[in-house]
């Protein structure tokens, strides 16, 4: 058998040789669709993507409303009715602009500089929904929203903090403003002056101007679009519509512009187009080499597989090469940063456990160091049994990846190169995780920023209820946590939380019944329960909830609370607290699982509960502000608790 491999070993290399100089591409052609525009224009800094233009004579377009004017040779303008707006930068659904007539650093704009007859939302161009709008002297607060707390909003000159607001609105709240609108509906609460940001997905910082959707109007857009491309709705325009690629896909999706380029993973990076298909050659030299060498091939590829199934298969990596073959875009998951897997080796010491934060589910997560001397918390997901799956996987991370939220752990990559396991990246903040403190794990590394007292600790479970219940009741589709423990809760040096561990299943999440929401939904309120019981006894450590809902039910709650919060010494109003927030953990246990008890019901409760306290409640006034954009979902969770029923 030996020698047969031997020869065979020697067959193919000589075969390989020979297929390396006729190569076999009948079926892996560079398509048409992968030629570059033949427009190439720029000016200054900024190069034209289509269907933008400058030149209407060598250039094709949709509509002469893209039609761009370069002024000495640096400045490029888009005119929208009578008003020129310079143009700062493109993107794939749209442009940023400056404030028009803007020749220095002005905070203050006029709140009519883009008016309504221009942006009706009936046109090529809408008022995007990505914008946070600055408002100033505004005689009427009630429409301002804390937005402003979590992104970092740049002044005109660029310097860090200059966009620091007293009065700010992020237009995707849809309360005040509406699509087609402009900022003058703005003056009816008497503001005198705007200035504004876009905010992207997944970004934590503003871009100073205004962000510009365009989009094609649908009885215009017959064949426009290029092969592997889709056509989708624009957002701020009625009726318009834009091309957008197919997952495995990049370019800008119109058949006269790039169209849409295969995209591969190669020698570990992301390649584009031609880079990833072998070149043409002479056809019929092909054909005459095909026709000697496949009878020869078929056999000995017969005998090697004999061979290969007659020996004992050792578990592999999961190559990136395999993600070109099949076709996987991690691309949109990995918005940030796309990981090796030696890196995230290197980073935890070879995974070992000394490392582990958090084992459950078949999955992990481990605290690391990578190259820049950043601390993460890699959380290492349960394998994917086929492409599908790790497809549906990676979508799901590309949802959480979305989230900007000041009580959620950011995700800064992930890694695909594994045995089929993916990995995500998450922050981990210098202060541990909610189990390290309220177990003291680890000697006594973290009493060096105090104890977690009974008002730390309140506040926390009402950012965690809080965070979980936006979540749930304010995205489409809802984001479930599945797997909610202290030891996915980190902590910041002010011990506000950022959760993380987000429990991925292998399953479209966009195709759930209202039954299986349901399932997900109670777990998650279930898991809160527990929580909120452990945050009760700490350092007690009990063996199960079952133990200390006995202790609660006897009236024996004093036996089960953390020794370091010396119940007895505290004064009565700490203690009935403590009950108060025992009975809402059991009635969480109890009761998830028939639909009485939802998360927004968890936060409300802990929300007026954490008003109650004279320590807590201005923190916790200020963390709600930040938690909900949405008002009516605020009004929701400020309710009395005996004042309404959530389904």
């Amino acid at each position: 058998m030996f020698n047969v491999v031997v020869f065979m070993t020697s067959f193919v290399t000589i075969i390989f040789q020979l297929l390396l100089f006729f190569p076999l591409t009948s079926s892996l052609v560079e398509p048409s669709l992968l030629q570059k525009n033949s427009c190439n224009e720029t000016c200054g800094k900024l190069h034209i993507p289509f269907p933008f233009y400058i030149n209407n004579t060598s250039c094709s377009s949709l509509s002469t409303s893209f039609h761009l004017t370069c002024s000495n040779s640096s400045t490029l303008l888009i005119k929208i009715g009578s008003q020129n707006y310079p143009i700062l930068e493109f993107f794939s659904d749209g442009l940023l602009v400056d404030f028009p007539g803007t020749s220095s650093c002005r905070q203050y704009n006029d709140l009519n500089s883009f008016g309504e007859r221009f942006f009706d939302g009936k046109n090529y161009f809408g008022v995007s929904v990505d914008n946070v709008v600055g408002l100033y002297d505004c005689e009427d607060s009630s429409l301002c929203k804390a937005d402003c707390e979590t992104v970092n909003l740049p002044g005109c000159d660029g310097s860090v903090g200059g966009g620091s607001l007293g009065c700010c609105y992020p237009l995707s709240d849809h309360t005040i403003w509406h699509i087609g609108e402009g900022f003058s509906v703005f003056s009816k609460f008497g503001c005198r002056g705007f200035s504004s940001w876009t905010v992207l997905r997944g970004s934590y910082s503003g871009k100073r101007g205004v962000k510009l959707e365009f989009g094609i109007p649908r009885n215009l857009s017959k064949e426009i679009c290029a092969k592997n491309a889709d056509m989708v709705n624009a957002t701020s325009i009625k009726g318009g519509v834009r091309c957008v690629c197919e997952d495995g896909y990049v370019g800008d999706g119109f058949a006269n512009g790039t169209g849409c380029l295969f995209s591969c993973i190669k020698n570990g990076k992301e390649a584009y187009g031609s880079d990833c298909y072998i070149k043409r050659h002479d056809q019929r030299k092909m054909v005459i080499i095909a026709g000697i060498l496949c009878p020869i091939l078929i056999v000995a590829s017969l005998v090697a597989l004999f061979y290969l199934l007659k020996r004992k298969q050792k578990p592999g990596m999961f190559d990136s090469e395999q993600a070109y073959y099949h076709n996987i875009s991690f691309r949109k998951a990995c918005r940030t940063r796309l990981f090796s897997h030696h890196e995230l080796e290197e980073a935890t010491n070879g995974f070992e456990d000394s490392r582990k934060l958090m084992q459950c589910n078949n999955s992990t997560i481990f605290a690391g160091v990578i190259g820049d001397g950043s601390h993460v918390a890699i959380h290492k997901l349960s394998k994917c049994e086929n492409d599908k799956d790790m497809m549906q996987v990676m979508s799901q991370i590309e949802v959480l990846s979305s989230i900007v939220h000041r009580n959620v752990a950011s995700i800064i990559g992930c890694c695909i190169d594994s045995n089929y396991i993916p990995l995500v990246v998450y922050e981990y903040p210098a202060n541990g995780t909610l189990e390290d403190h309220l177990h003291q794990n680890k000697g006594q590394k973290w009493q060096k920023n105090g104890f977690l007292d009974w008002y730390r600790r309140l506040n926390i479970a009402t950012e965690i209820a809080s965070t979980i219940a936006l979540l749930h009741y304010d995205k489409s589709p809802p984001i479930f946590h599945h797997n909610l423990k202290s030891s996915c809760i980190f902590l910041d040096d002010d011990f506000s939380v950022k959760i993380a561990g987000f429990g991925i299943l292998n399953y479209d999440h966009m195709n759930y019944e209202n039954r299986e929401r349901f399932r997900l939904c109670k777990n998650d309120v279930y898991d809160i329960g527990v929580l909120l019981l452990e945050i009760i006894y700490g350092s007690n450590q009990m063996d199960s909830p079952t133990l200390a809902l006995k202790k609660i039910r006897d009236g024996k709650i004093e036996e089960i609370v953390d020794p370091v919060l010396n119940y007895h010494e505290q004064p009565r109003t700490c203690q009935e607290q403590i009950l108060i927030f025992a009975d809402l953990a059991t009635r969480c246990l109890l009761f998830s699982g028939d639909g009485k008890m939802g998360m927004i019901d968890v936060a409300r409760e802990l929300v007026h509960l954490s008003k109650d306290s004279v320590d807590g409640g201005n923190v916790t006034g200020l963390v709600l502000e930040e938690t909900f954009s949405n008002s009516s979902l605020l009004q929701m969770i400020s309710l009395s608790p005996d004042s309404m029923n959530v389904p």
